[in-house]
C-alpha cells in the first residue's frame, strides 16, 4: 500500500504542469512508405520540447547517464490533442490519449538550465486524411518580454495523409534551432531558421505563427504571438526563414512562434494551398553591451553552417565541431545544443590558443531515416554565445568523394607535369553531383613552391568557370597563371561537390596539400644537363621495362613523363631537375650526387622538343619535295590558257572571224 502511494504521488509529482517551464519545440510527422497509395498509412510522428530543468524533480532531470540509457523519460505528460480533421476521433483520439509530451532526453545545459527531448511514434492514418494536431498548456517563462499578455503556449502542427499532385504522400518540412539565443540588446540582429523539406521539389514558406485565420484553424502561438521583438517591428522574409530585429529589454526572454509550410508548386502557393504545416518556437534571451572586447566566439569548423551530409543507419559518425576566441581572456566554458537521440559528445578541448572544440559521435538508427538536424551554440567565460551553428545529417543516403587522383588514368586531369599553358581542370567523384547550394564553397589552387600563396579560387556556388556535368566537375581557366617550374596543389571546402537527393549531401573538405598536385614544365631547363649547386632531397627515378600490355606507369595523365609527385625545395641559387638518361650528354662539372644508367631509354620534356623539331623539318622536306612538281604543272597549265586568251593576235583573228560570218549571214 505505502508502495503504490509512493507511486502515484511520484507519478502526480512529475505529470503536475508547473508555472514558467517551457522553452518551445517543435512537431514534424513523415510516412513509413511514401509510396502506399490506398489503405491505412503508418504514420511516424516526431515531437521535440526543451523545458527549465529545475521545475522538475531531481530524478526527472536530463544527465549524461539518462541520454545513454534512454531512460527514464523527461518532460511532461500533457497530451498532444487532434483539434480538427477527418482523422480525430476514430484514429487520433480527440483527447488526445494516443500521444503526450514525455521524450528521450538528447540534451542538457546545467549553466542555462535547459533539457531537451525528442520522441517517434506510429500512428495509423486513413489514406486522404488531413488533420491538426496540438500541444497547449502553461506556462512559459515569468520574465517573458513580449507577447500577448498571457504565458500560456499552444504548437499546432497540420499533418496530411492526402496524395501529391506526383502521386506520392506528402513529408512535412523540418526546423530546428536551440531553445534559447543570447543576442545583444538595441543592435539590429538578423537570424536564420533552418529550415528543409524531404520531397526536395517543394516550396518552403515560413511566416509568423498566428491565433487565427490559418490552415490548422487554431489559435498558433498564444502567448508569444507577435513575441518578436518587443513592441519594435521585426522583418521576416519567407523564402529563407530570415528575421531582422532589435531586442529592447536586457535580461528579458522574447518568444518566436513561426510556421514551416511546404507547396507542392508555385500555383499552390499563389492560393495559400500547404501540404502540412510544421511549428517551431524558441526564445532570444536580451543582455546588455558587456563593454571592453564584445566579439562573440564563432564555430568555425569543420562543417560551416548549413551543411547537409549524407549518413547511413549503422555508420560511425564522428564530427569536430571547432570555436574560435576573438577576446583576449575570454575561453569557452560550455556549449547549448539540439542533437538527435543518441549523439553523445566530448569533453571541451583547447588544442591551440584561441581555438576550442568538442567532438560529437552518433550511431543513427534505422528508424531515424531522413533529416535530423543539429544545432549549436559556444558560451564564453562571460554569458556571451556564439551565432546559432546548424547542419542536417541525411540518414540513409550517402554523401559524394571526391576521388583521390592517381598517376595513371587517375580520377583527376591533369596531374604530374603539364604544360604552361594548361587552363582545363576536371575531377572525378563516388555518384551523381550537382553544383552546391551555398556560396562560398571555394575549390582552391595554391602555389606549393611559393609557400602555399592562393593563385586562384572559384565559388562553386555561382561561378561559370565550374561546371558539373554527371560525376564530374570541371574546372576552367580564362588565363593560366602558372609559372614554369613550379609545384601547384589544390583543396576545396566542404559541398564543392553535392548529391542529387534532399539537401544535397556534401562531400568532405580536403585540405591535404598532397592530395592533387602538379607541376609546370620549364622549357628553359634542359632535361640532359644537371647543373644544381645544392641537390635536392633524394629523389630516385625508377623506370619500367617497355610493355605493349602493361601501363607505363612514368606517364602522366598529360603523357609527359613525371620527374616526382612530391614539391622540392632547395637553398641554392641556380638548380634544375636532377635526372638521368641513357648516354649521358652532360659536360662539365657537377657539385654533388650520382648518376645511374637506365635499362630504358626515357624520353623526356627536351627531348620530346628536339624530336619534334627534327619531324618537323623532315615532314617540311618532304612535302615540298612532292609539292614542286604538281606546282610546276598547274602553273604551266594556268599561263598557257591565259596566253591563248589574251594573244593579239588570237584576238585579231577572232574579230575577223565574228565579222565574216555576219556577212555570210546577211546573205
Amino acid at each position: 500500500m505505502v508502495g503504490t502511494f509512493s507511486l502515484i504521488l511520484f507519478i502526480l509529482q512529475v505529470s503536475f504542469v508547473h508555472p514558467s517551464h517551457f522553452y518551445g519545440g517543435t512537431i514534424t510527422a513523415r510516412p513509413y512508405n511514401n509510396s502506399q497509395t490506398t489503405g491505412t498509412i503508418q504514420m511516424i510522428v516526431r515531437e521535440r520540447w526543451s523545458w527549465r530543468t529545475t521545475y522538475y524533480p531531481v530524478a526527472s532531470r536530463c544527465t549524461s547517464a539518462i541520454i545513454a540509457a534512454q531512460t527514464p523519460m523527461i518532460g511532461d505528460s500533457s497530451p498532444v490533442a487532434c483539434i480538427s480533421g477527418a482523422a480525430c476521433g476514430s484514429h487520433w483520439s480527440t483527447g488526445g490519449a494516443t500521444m503526450n509530451t514525455r521524450t528521450w532526453c538528447t540534451d542538457f545545459n546545467t549553466a542555462l538550465n535547459t533539457m531537451s527531448g525528442e520522441y517517434y511514434a506510429y500512428f495509423p492514418i486513413p489514406i486522404n486524411a488531413a488533420f491538426s494536431v496540438r500541444f497547449s498548456s502553461n506556462a512559459w517563462l515569468n520574465a517573458l518580454g513580449a507577447g500577448t499578455g498571457t504565458l500560456s503556449w499552444s504548437v499546432v502542427s497540420r499533418i496530411s495523409t492526402i496524395l501529391r499532385p506526383d502521386g506520392y504522400l506528402n513529408t512535412s518540412p523540418v526546423a530546428v534551432s536551440l531553445p534559447i539565443i543570447y543576442k545583444q540588446t538595441n543592435i539590429l540582429h538578423t537570424h536564420v531558421v533552418q529550415m528543409s523539406d524531404f520531397d526536395g521539389t517543394d516550396i518552403l514558406k515560413c511566416r509568423w505563427s498566428t491565433s487565427s485565420g490559418n490552415v490548422n484553424s487554431a489559435d498558433e502561438c498564444m502567448g508569444i504571438c507577435n513575441g518578436v521583438p518587443g513592441g519594435v517591428t521585426a522583418t521576416l522574409t519567407g523564402t529563407n526563414c530570415t528575421m531582422s530585429f532589435t531586442l529592447t529589454t536586457d535580461y528579458w526572454y522574447y518568444g518566436v512562434a513561426l510556421q514551416i509550410e511546404d507547396f507542392y508548386d508555385n500555383a499552390a502557393l499563389l492560393t495559400n494551398s500547404p501540404m502540412s504545416s510544421v511549428p517551431i518556437q524558441f526564445l532570444f534571451y536580451g543582455y546588455p553591451n558587456p563593454g571592453g572586447c564584445s566579439t562573440p566566439p564563432a564555430i568555425v569548423g569543420d562543417r560551416p553552417n548549413r551543411a547537409c551530409i549524407g549518413v547511413m543507419p549503422g555508420d560511425n559518425v564522428t564530427l569536430r565541431v571547432v570555436v574560435e576566441v576573438y577576446c583576449t581572456g575570454k575561453s569557452i566554458v560550455d556549449f547549448i545544443s539540439t542533437v538527435p537521440r543518441g549523439v553523445t559528445k566530448s569533453g571541451i578541448s583547447n588544442p591551440t590558443t584561441g581555438q576550442y572544440e568538442i567532438t560529437l559521435s552518433w550511431f543513427p538508427l534505422a528508424d531515424q531515416y531522413g533529416p535530423q538536424g543539429i544545432c549549436m551554440a559556444a558560451i564564453d567565460n562571460t554569458n556571451i554565445q556564439s551565432n546559432q551553428w546548424c547542419i542536417t545529417y541525411l540518414v540513409g543516403f550517402q554523401s559524394p568523394d571526391v576521388i583521390r587522383p592517381t598517376l595513371v588514368q587517375g580520377s583527376a586531369s591533369p596531374i604530374g607535369t603539364i604544360f604552361q599553358n594548361h587552363t582545363v581542370f576536371s575531377i572525378q567523384t563516388s555518384k551523381y553531383v550537382n553544383r552546391p547550394t551555398r556560396n562560398q564553397t571555394i575549390i582552391y589552387f595554391r602555389n606549393a613552391s611559393n609557400g602555399g600563396s592562393l593563385v586562384q579560387q572559384f565559388d562553386c556556388g555561382w561561378d561559370p568557370a565550374v561546371t558539373y556535368t554527371g560525376y564530374t566537375i570541371v574546372i576552367r581557366f580564362p588565363v593560366a597563371p602558372w609559372t614554369p617550374g613550379h609545384f601547384f596543389y589544390v583543396t576545396m571546402d566542404s559541398g564543392v561537390a553535392s548529391g542529387t537527393e534532399f539537401c544535397g549531401p556534401e562531400s568532405a573538405p580536403m585540405y591535404d596539400p598532397t592530395f592533387w598536385v602538379f607541376n609546370i614544365w620549364n622549357p628553359a631547363v634542359s632535361s640532359t644537363t644537371t647543373t644544381t649547386t645544392t641537390p635536392f632531397t633524394t629523389v630516385t627515378v625508377t623506370t619500367k621495362p617497355t610493355s605493349t600490355t602493361s601501363i607505363n606507369t612514368l606517364l602522366t595523365t598529360t603523357g609527359i613523363v613525371i620527374t616526382t609527385t612530391i614539391p622540392a625545395t632547395t637553398t641554392g641559387t641556380t638548380s634544375t631537375t636532377a635526372v638521368t638518361t641513357v648516354a649521358s650528354t652532360s659536360v662539365g662539372p657537377t657539385m654533388s650526387g650520382s648518376t645511374t644508367e637506365s635499362t630504358v631509354a626515357v624520353m623526356y620534356p627536351k627531348d620530346f622538343e628536339d624530336v619534334c623539331q627534327q619531324t618537323v623539318g623532315i615532314m617540311s622536306a618532304v612535302i615540298m619535295l612532292l609539292m614542286m612538281p604538281i606546282q610546276t604543272i598547274t602553273m604551266y597549265a594556268t599561263f598557257t590558257k591565259y596566253a591563248a586568251t589574251f594573244n593579239p593576235i588570237n584576238i585579231k583573228a577572232k574579230t575577223r572571224h565574228q565579222l565574216r560570218m555576219k556577212r555570210i549571214l546577211k546573205h
